[in-house]
């Protein structure tokens, strides 16, 4: 890996045509470039080249069997990386590309097996971010890119993330400033019999339904013995640093006991941080003057709680507390992904109706 990162600053409106051939011609070359999409910034590669690809997992220390997104740059280009094209996943690349719906589907011979982990499915998708469709164009091949994090910690949304986690890991940053989204893209299997988010993100359930009328979401927990058909499907993810608890429940009781627990861990001698809604932050303070608490938006606008969700987590890490605790939020639109990316970090679910922690995951 390289022991310096070039780090490129790039107007993402207007990409700068020299900066973003200079990262293409490190694609073509079999390296590394970390670049912006509308989710979260991705650590790319020629998806076509084994070698290169290995390289992601080595720097991020992801392990071999999580697949990862192929990145694309038109609907035409989706059969360049499947073996065949559903009519429905053309009709839905046609409706939501560019943009954060990833699509699951039978993968072409041409995709080597590290980019799927050995699965006979490919996921692709199409961003919706200038920087990244004229890095894939100009690199002429389309790019794996999973997010620019260490493997399990908090997803990157700015070029700051990136180089926190990854500095010397990779070759070239393209620096567009924060990622508008915030949480990745959703991921859609269309190989199942009834079409199935594997995993929630930029584009809502509500909006798929209205197009397909039914769509499953996968119960979390796939055998960790056999291939995955997704990236994002492990049971440990986006995590920070610092031990997370999860409230969920009602609103009510939720923030009662997120406050409750705010109290006794203060007593206790405990460094706790708060990640809640705007309208919780006078609550949470009057338990504990002395607690760190971020508010990521109000509770029922989800697209603006996304987009803030992991750089919150990242700024309470940095304050080192002993303990994180966060509210779950509602679960329409883009709150099912916050839920999502939540449960996934956290140590502990409280659940408030029974008033127990649960303790399902394992570590990374």
């Amino acid at each position: 890996m390289s022991s310096e990162v070039v780090r490129v600053r790039v107007n993402p409106d207007q990409p700068d045509v020299e900066a973003v051939a200079r990262a293409a011609e490190v694609i073509r070359r079999g390296g590394l470039v970390a670049f912006p999409t509308e989710t979260v910034y991705g650590l790319g590669a020629d998806a076509l080249n084994p070698q290169a690809v290995a390289r992601i997992f080595e720097a991020k220390g992801r392990p071999a069997h999580d697949p990862i997104i192929v990145h694309v740059a038109g609907v035409d280009e989706l059969a360049r990386v499947a073996r065949e094209v559903p009519s429905v996943a053309q009709h839905l690349a046609e409706i939501f590309w560019p943009g954060p719906l990833t699509l699951v589907v039978p993968k072409a011979d041409v995709v080597p097996p590290v980019v799927t982990a050995g699965g006979e499915t490919v996921a692709v998708r199409c961003p919706a971010h200038p920087v990244a469709l004229a890095l894939i164009r100009a690199s002429q091949t389309p790019i794996a890119a999973p997010s620019a994090n260490r493997f399990g910690h908090t997803s990157p949304t700015t070029a700051q993330h990136v180089l926190d986690d990854l500095a010397g890991r990779f070759d070239l940053l393209l620096d567009s400033g924060p990622t508008p989204v915030g949480v990745e893209s959703t991921v859609l299997d269309l190989t199942a019999e009834i079409p199935t988010i594997l995993r929630p993100g930029g584009v809502p359930r509500e909006a798929l339904e209205a197009v397909l009328g039914q769509v499953a979401v996968v119960e979390r927990g796939p055998g960790r013995n056999m291939p995955l058909r997704s990236p994002g499907l492990l049971e440990r993810h986006y995590a920070p640093r610092a031990e997370l608890w999860l409230f969920t429940g009602p609103t009510e009781p939720v923030v009662e006991a997120l406050c409750q627990e705010v109290r006794r861990a203060r007593e206790a001698g405990r460094r706790v941080a708060a990640l809640v809604a705007d309208e919780d932050v006078a609550r949470v303070r009057a338990k504990a003057k002395d607690v760190v608490v971020i508010a990521v938006g109000p509770s029922h606008e989800g697209a603006v709680v996304a987009q803030r969700l992991f750089a919150a987590l990242r700024t309470l890490d940095a304050q080192n507390p002993d303990l994180i605790l966060a509210r779950d939020f509602p679960r329409q639109g883009l709150g099912l992904a916050v839920h999502d990316r939540l449960v996934r970090a956290a140590d502990r679910v409280v659940d408030v109706t029974v008033g127990t922690g649960v303790l399902p995951f394992e570590s990374d």
